[in-house]
This record gives C-alpha cells, sequence and structure tokens, in this order.
C-alpha cells in the first residue's frame, strides 16, 4: 500500500501531469484536467493512509505480545517507536492532501477566476504535493525493513 501510495503521487506529479501540459498545450484546458487528477490522488492518499494506519496499529499492538526467544525488550520497544514515527508520517501526508484539497485548490481556482496571485497558490500546491510524496516515500523506506515482533494469532 506504501508503494502504491508513492508511487501514484510520483506517476501524477512527475510523468502525468507534465505530459498533460505538454500535450494539450494550453495550461487553461490542461489545468482542470490535472486539478481533478489531484483531487482523485487526494482521495486515494487518504484511503491507503487509513489503511496503512489500520495495519501499523496492529503491528504496535504487536510488539506487545510476550516475549519468545526470538524477541528482547529492545526489538518490541524499537518496533513500537517504528509503527509510531511511521504513523506520523502517514497523518501528515494525510493531512497536507487534505489541506491541499480543500484550501489550496480552492484558492486556485479562485485565483484564476479573479486574477488573484495564481503563482503563489500554484507553488503552495507544489510544496504540499512535494511533502506528500516526501512522507510517503518515508513510509514506504520505513516499512521496507521488516517488524522483529511476532504477529499475534488471535
Amino acid at each position: 500500500m506504501a508503494a502504491l501510495w508513492w508511487g501514484g503521487i510520483s506517476g501524477l506529479s512527475f510523468v502525468a501531469v507534465p505530459t498533460l501540459f505538454t500535450s494539450l498545450g494550453s495550461p487553461a484546458v490542461a489545468g482542470p484536467v490535472a486539478a481533478r487528477l489531484f483531487s482523485l490522488q487526494c482521495w486515494a492518499g487518504l484511503g491507503l493512509g487509513l489503511l496503512l494506519l489500520l495495519i501499523l496499529r496492529r503491528q504496535r499492538a504487536a510488539a506487545h505480545v510476550p516475549l519468545t526467544c526470538e524477541t528482547t525488550d529492545a526489538a518490541r520497544v524499537e518496533d513500537m517507536q517504528r509503527a509510531f514515527g511511521t504513523m506520523g508520517f502517514v497523518l501528515a501526508a494525510m493531512l497536507l492532501a487534505l489541506l491541499q484539497e480543500y484550501g489550496v485548490a480552492q484558492k486556485i481556482v479562485t485565483a484564476r477566476a479573479t486574477g488573484g496571485d495564481l503563482r503563489l497558490w500554484h507553488g503552495l500546491g507544489t510544496l504540499m504535493v512535494l511533502g506528500q510524496w516526501l512522507c510517503a516515500g518515508a513510509v514506504l523506506w520505513r516499512l521496507s525493513r521488516p517488524f522483529e515482533a511476532p504477529v499475534s494469532s488471535s
């Protein structure tokens, strides 16, 4: 799920949207299509983020199981801390997606219609997408190493 999230942001931001603007030629034509794609990415990111939070919550709970000869207190504490830290990156990316969708995207539409500072809002939107991409990448990187605590069978 983390790979899908990071890959989706990567493909959309670095391939699909630039291709739209070069292929369609006119920002007035490509802009609304790109906005719709970013909106869909927001909702996909929120769904994937929610699923990741549920999985990470289970990993944190699994670190509380009784010790076996394979795990140590230090390994369990490390797993709990890593799961908790990873949850922070997931939540940060989800927050950035919501701020972009309900704050910046609306300001871009308003700025385009009223002659406002479109450059400012596009810049903030770009920074928010970059922040989501970095957070999703951090989640993917942190989850690439398996947790050591055993998962309970119940």
